[in-house]
């Protein structure tokens, strides 16, 4: 029986808009009552994702920040941050590369030293915490670096995916969107994310499900005994996972949803 659900937000739950649908929320609190915790799962900070869940925030389970982050009624459960002088490194990586702006995702706010466009508008949409500083460098050492996401102005699978992972070989570097890879510790990403949660909440693999996009979402989804991928996900994962639904602007997650809690209200 299905007890846990993590979702992808950005080309997986939400809409063609980048827009929460409302009626995620009465399917939460129904799959709550059903035994099932349900949990958004994203590359967005926590303060980004319990505002979009506002609803239900003390209902649901929040894996930020692709993973390096989990928390739950408010309390920090799992934080893996990046080791300060490998963040360092990392920054001064970036900004020796043109065409690319760094943005550093705290465990409780965004910085970034940059406002050229649409940069500052993407980050500014994604981060309801977020502040301008003079020198990212500057911020190093005073708040756990939780990740270091990156803007790319030409398209991140033709440029910065294919330069900065020999750039910083001890650091994780990924796909997280059409423009934008995503620097974490080695050990930060999804997967381990669902296999602390497995561990805290004593899940098994078979009673989990999740729902993904792109590469971020990779190991999450070999986590969970049921994956799934929208038929608008990058086309590699949808090769390496097969299982699709239908796409974010079809709403593919709440109809998979329903089908769930009526498959959980027929073994009740």
């Amino acid at each position: 029986m299905i007890k846990f659900i993590a979702s992808d937000l950005d080309g997986t739950l939400l809409d063609g808009e980048r827009k929460l649908p409302e009626d995620i929320f009465p399917l939460i609190r129904k799959l709550q009552t059903l035994g099932a915790l349900f949990a958004p799962s994203s590359g967005r900070q926590y303060a980004n994702l319990k505002k979009l869940f506002a609803p239900v925030a003390n209902d649901v389970l929040f894996i930020c920040e692709n993973g390096a982050l989990v928390k739950y009624r408010g309390k920090t459960l799992h934080l893996m941050p990046i080791r300060d002088l490998d963040a360092l490194d990392a920054v001064r990586e970036v900004r020796a590369l043109p065409h690319l702006y760094p943005m550093l995702c705290g465990a409780d706010c965004a910085y970034i030293e940059d406002t050229a466009m649409p940069f500052f508008k993407y980050a500014m949409l994604s981060y309801t915490n977020c502040k301008k500083v003079d020198n990212l460098e500057n911020v190093i050492g005073k708040e756990d670096i939780c990740k270091i996401a990156v803007y790319d102005e030409i398209a991140a699978a033709e440029n910065c995916i294919k330069v900065l992972p020999q750039r910083l070989p001890n650091l994780r570097t990924i796909l997280s969107g059409f423009d934008w890879c995503d620097i974490s510790s080695p050990e930060a990403n999804k997967g381990e994310a669902i296999r602390f949660i497995r561990r805290a909440f004593s899940f098994e693999r078979e009673e989990c499900v999740a729902f993904g996009d792109h590469m971020n979402d990779y190991e999450m989804l070999t986590e969970c005994g049921r994956a799934y991928v929208p038929e608008n996900a990058y086309p590699p994962l949808k090769k390496l996972v097969g299982r699709t639904i239908p796409a974010n602007t079809e709403g593919g997650v709440l109809q998979k949803i329903k089908e769930i809690i009526e498959e959980l209200e027929e073994n009740t």
